[in-house]
């Protein structure tokens, strides 16, 4: 069987195809809007990029992604599922993420993973809502 030649434009990047992180990035860009969260706050959750690589993000210039930040990426979007899965309504999907939550000592999902920054933090919340919705 032949396989398609890669190019250094083909070539996947950590185990991500650059189509599919240019997806992740666009999805993530709409889904931190849905979530009203703050431009500052987003660059933190995606392991610290700056501010400015985040702004060029919405401008479409995406650049290069290293596997952390598209593993951060990949659990964004993985909470997202799951809200998506637990709420039939978006907007109550979308709004959880900013709501306290007895589960997070009172915190807000988006506080614990925006004042903690780290994978961990990420991996807190999907394990959270994965299990409410009985994925584990």
């Amino acid at each position: 069987m032949l396989r398609p030649v890669e190019t250094p434009d083909t070539a996947p990047q950590d185990g991500y195809s650059p189509d599919e992180i240019a997806a992740m990035q666009r999805a993530i860009l709409a889904l931190m809007d849905r979530w009203g969260v703050r431009d500052e706050d987003a660059a933190r959750l995606l392991g610290g990029i700056s501010v400015k690589t985040y702004r060029r993000w919405r401008a479409g210039d995406y650049g290069r992604v290293a596997r952390d930040l598209a593993d951060r990426m990949s659990n964004l979007l993985g909470i997202h599922k799951a809200l998506r899965i637990l709420f039939q309504d978006p907007a109550r999907a979308h709004a959880w993420i900013a709501k306290p939550n007895a589960s997070f000592g009172g915190a807000s999902a988006l506080d614990v993973m925006v004042r903690g920054g780290g994978m961990d933090d990420l991996q807190r919340v999907r394990r959270y809502l994965d299990s409410v919705r009985g994925g584990w």
